[in-house]
């Protein structure tokens, strides 16, 4: 009590600063948020040099020499908030700074674990796809999260015990204005200095945008780093407009990458003919052709193959939209924005040559249909503004099975079979399905795998069993729209939307005991298989990815090149001399058929981020 005695004896400005310091080093509550935070900071960015969060890679922690000051500044200025309120009120306020960061940082760390990114303002338009993602969000949880929550409750401790003691603590508010303004005045003389007069470390930067947000974590702490994406929040929420700079980087990728070959036999191969092009929830390329206990993962896939184009060495391209990326990249041979999801950010871009305006050129009807809510990654309304004539959602099923988050393909591909049949001809249907998406926990009665004992309760032989059950209705929806004389005037296409197991679970896939070399590995690929009834099959391994799609399957169908080249960022795989794709992750992957093409590949990951943001393919 000595600080707040001293306090009411020093009446002028410089005692009132005087007692405001003394406030902050006596007050046990501040240091021990402050350390326990900064404590909780370090082992988030160790945490996440690790691909999946469960462990630490040492030569991944720090990009640079950690700015240590500004991880100071940034934990004070938060929990300086707590000096406002007086009595037991500080108690309160400096627990419940705890604990809303400690659960924004488990938060955190739970998508980075799925998504490979982290939260920011951008995600709070999509709260609506928490429906069903309880199971989802819970398979993310590791042992290791406890020690993001074992300082509550001893804080819980030291807080009863001390509590009669701070019934008549006045408020510091000079406390607060010393560690606020004083955090702010640090960060912001660091900013100049790093950023503007680069006289810091080798590689450090401060309130930079990085390639890699675990860099610009590692420089900002968890908590800089949200204070900066919400700065950024509000800068992006500004409409945007190209340069003539940027207008003309456009033009000139686009003229690039033309090759400007002469047609062959793959153009209009499928003219007339109905088009179903369906996004495999989490279906990865290396689970095709393959046997678990002698048993075919997906023996409709293998036995189609004998009469489909399969690309084996196709990629996927998401980003933070995942699965609603998968829908846009493919629709529309577009990269998706680089924060938060496309389909919220920008539900109502429209793009000229988008695959369903292309198909309706061609005199084609269209219809994309989900099992989900149609709000759900807010897909109805993007896919709508991308050129779909009519969209349809759970509301148009009977709700009679649910798995994960939508209606069971068991059921709905039954029920899309009829829609599909019912359809005007030339038909381009659009679909995707849902019971294959983690946590890969499949209803007893639907797993058909005999599994052995190394891969029974893993999430490996989870996803095995979720697949092959998508697999088999898959079958079931063939043969209906064969029996219904359908399946002669029709291509179905499949990809896959993201990886799966790999994406979510990489380190327990590696953890099963007695592993096989065929599962180990994925390296991002989703395969694209052109299914069509009597066609002679080829396995075509050239580098692909999910942009390429439309192109490909346009040219196929008859479209002219001139309908898609302007604007779509992917190429046909069918009519090519080029090898090479470009991950989401800036990884290029083929080989160079000239010089500078990875970087004009690479610089497109950013421009496209652009181009959306001002609605350039209009």
């Amino acid at each position: 009590m000595l600080n707040y005695n001293r306090a009411n004896k020093n009446r002028g400005f410089l005692g009132l600063i005087t007692n405001g310091f003394y406030n902050i080093l006596n007050s046990k509550f501040f240091k021990f948020t402050f350390f326990v935070i900064l404590l909780k900071s370090i082992l988030f960015i160790a945490l996440i040099s690790d691909d999946k969060a469960n462990g630490i890679n040492t030569a991944r922690v720090f990009y640079s020499m950690p700015p240590i000051l500004v991880y100071f500044s940034f934990i004070a200025l938060i929990i300086s908030f707590g000096f406002i309120f007086k009595g037991r009120g500080q108690i309160v306020a400096f627990f419940i700074i705890n604990l809303l960061i400690s659960i924004f940082y488990i938060g955190d760390i739970w998508y980075f674990r799925s998504n490979s990114a982290f939260l920011s303002l951008h995600m709070l338009k999509m709260t609506s796809n928490l429906d069903n993602l309880g199971s989802s969000i819970f398979s993310m949880i590791r042992l290791v999260d406890l020690l993001f929550i074992v300082d509550i409750f001893i804080q819980i401790f030291i807080s009863v015990k001390e509590w009669n003691g701070y019934k008549n603590i006045k408020s510091g508010f000079f406390s607060f204005l010393i560690l606020f303004v004083g955090s702010t005045i640090y960060l912001t003389y660091a900013h100049i200095k790093i950023d503007n007069y680069h006289r810091g470390y080798i590689n450090q930067i401060i309130f930079q945008k990085s390639w890699a947000p675990n860099q610009t974590i590692s420089n900002l702490t968890p908590i800089g780093f949200h204070i900066f994406d919400a700065y950024n929040f509000y800068v992006d929420s500004k409409p945007y407009n190209l340069s003539d700079t940027e207008l003309k980087q456009a033009k000139d990728f686009f003229d690039g990458k033309k090759e400007n070959l002469p047609d062959n036999e793959y153009k209009a191969m499928f003219k007339g003919k109905n088009l179903l092009l369906i996004q495999w929830e989490s279906l990865e390329n290396f689970i095709i052709n393959q046997k678990v206990n002698g048993q075919e993962i997906t023996p409709t896939l293998n036995k189609i193959l004998n009469q489909s184009f399969y690309f084996d060495n196709f990629h996927e391209q998401t980003w933070n939209g995942t699965s609603s990326d998968g829908e846009l990249i493919s629709n529309t041979s577009v990269f998706p924005v680089r924060e938060g999801s496309t389909f919220f950010r920008y539900p109502s871009n429209t793009y000229k040559n988008s695959l369903p305006n292309i198909m309706k050129s061609l005199g084609y009807s269209t219809l994309a249909s989900h099992p989900d809510k149609g709000s759900y990654w807010n897909w109805m309304p993007s896919l709508k503004s991308i050129g779909y004539e009519k969209c349809i959602d759970s509301n148009d099923y009977n709700t009679d099975e649910k798995i994960n988050l939508g209606v069971s393909d068991r059921s709905y591909l039954k029920q899309l079979g009829e829609k599909i049949k019912a359809q005007k001809q030339p038909f381009f249907t659009y679909t995707v399905t849902l019971s294959s998406h983690a946590p890969f926990d499949l209803p007893q009665e639907y797993k058909e795998i005999k599994l052995p004992s190394n891969l029974e309760g893993t999430k490996l032989g989870g996803y095995f069993q979720s697949i092959q059950y998508t697999d088999k209705y898959i079958g079931e929806l063939l043969s209906y729209l064969d029996k219904e004389g359908l399946l002669d005037n029709t291509v179905v296409a499949f990809y896959g939307d993201h990886e799966g197991v790999h994406k979510f679970y990489e380190d327990e896939v590696q953890k099963v005991k007695n592993p096989e070399s065929w599962w180990l590995e994925n390296d991002r690929k989703v395969p694209l298989i052109i299914y069509s009834k009597g066609i002679e099959g080829k396995k075509i391994s050239i580098n692909g990815g999910q942009a390429d799609t439309l192109p490909t399957l346009a040219y196929l169908f008859g479209a002219q090149k001139e309908q898609y080249e302007d604007q779509a960022i992917g190429r046909n795989l069918l009519n090519t001399n080029q090898d090479y794709t470009v991950l989401s992750t800036r990884k290029y992957l083929g080989k160079e058929s000239k010089p500078g093409q990875k970087e004009d590949m690479l610089s497109i990951i950013d421009l496209s981020d652009k181009l959306i943001r001002g609605n350039y393919f209009k």
